[in-house]
């Protein structure tokens, strides 16, 4: 018999699906499926290569913005066994940590006029030059 969600189902089965979705499934199947046929288009259509959405899942789910450590690790096991290595596994977990540089470029302003505010002394910024 035919499923209404062959993604869904193959991602329980090959281990890919996330727990916390059973829910969302059981109140729209449909949707669900859609969810996951847009975020695993590009790999099952062979637009990408394998290891690299592996990557790409790794940086996603290591995000700041997502911190899903299952997933993470699900990954990481998948792109080790498509022949990742574990300095190019290493590569994409430096390069999503600078998503919390916005962090640092936000506050650093506010800690200078605060700084200023109390006659602290700030350090000099070094000006960048514009080519």
């Amino acid at each position: 018999m035919p499923t209404d969600t062959p993604i869904s189902d193959a991602a329980r089965a090959s281990g890919g699906w996330n727990q916390a979705w059973d829910q969302v499934a059981a109140f729209d199947a449909e949707w669900m499926e859609k969810f996951l046929d847009m975020g695993t288009h590009s790999v099952r259509k062979g637009i990408i290569d394998p290891k690299t959405y592996e990557f790409l899942a790794i940086a996603v789910d290591a995000s700041c913005t997502h911190m899903y450590s299952p997933g993470v690790k699900r990954h990481i096991a998948k792109a080790l066994d498509l022949g990742a290595t574990p300095e190019e596994i290493m590569a994409v977990l430096q390069l999503v940590a600078v998503l919390g540089i916005h962090s640092v470029a936000l506050g650093t302003p506010h800690l200078v006029d605060e700084m200023k505010a109390r006659g602290m002394p700030v350090p000099a910024a070094t000006q960048s030059t514009e080519d």
